[in-house]
């Protein structure tokens, strides 16, 4: 029997094979488990890697780019190291512009590389982003206390 592919069918719409809430596999994919592609090309890489990085090597050596900023990468990797920093307490939010006033200077003097100072500015960003949902959450508390209050008093 021949199926017309234009004829409108009937059940679930497109990209929904099942009911709402319910999938076809409810414990998910297993967790640490890889894709078949993904085991089949590390399958093939294991035995050549040696040589792969032999081959990178000998290009970046001749002025491949590419291949140099590979093999800095596997050399020098961007992992933090430690650094001195003299910072400001950090108590309220008004602290966060000195503290990257003097992540900024630090920067600009030397005393941090600009990628450490871009990090720490990063996290500086976050802490000021979490001073403020607080003290949100905290006037909120506040006012719905005092609305509460209120209610209470008129009845």
């Amino acid at each position: 029997m021949a199926v017309n592919h234009l004829q409108k069918q009937r059940g679930r719409g497109a990209g929904r094979p099942f009911t709402k809430g319910n999938s076809g596999n409810p414990a998910g994919r297993p967790a640490g488990s890889r894709n078949a592609a993904t085991e089949m090309t590390q399958a093939l890489l294991d035995g050549e890697a040696e040589a792969l990085m032999r081959k990178c090597v000998e290009l970046a050596l001749d002025g491949d780019k590419t291949a140099m900023r590979l093999c800095l990468e596997r050399i020098v990797p961007r992992r933090g190291r430690s650094a001195t920093l003299d910072m400001p307490r950090i108590v309220g939010a008004a602290d966060i512009a000195p503290a990257m006033g003097a992540v900024a200077q630090a920067a600009a003097a030397g005393a941090i590389t600009p990628y450490d100072g871009a990090e720490l500015s990063r996290i500086l960003e976050t802490y000021a982003r979490a001073i403020e949902i607080g003290d949100f959450e905290r006037r909120l508390a506040e006012l719905e206390r005092k609305r509460e209050d209120g209610h209470a008093a008129r009845a």
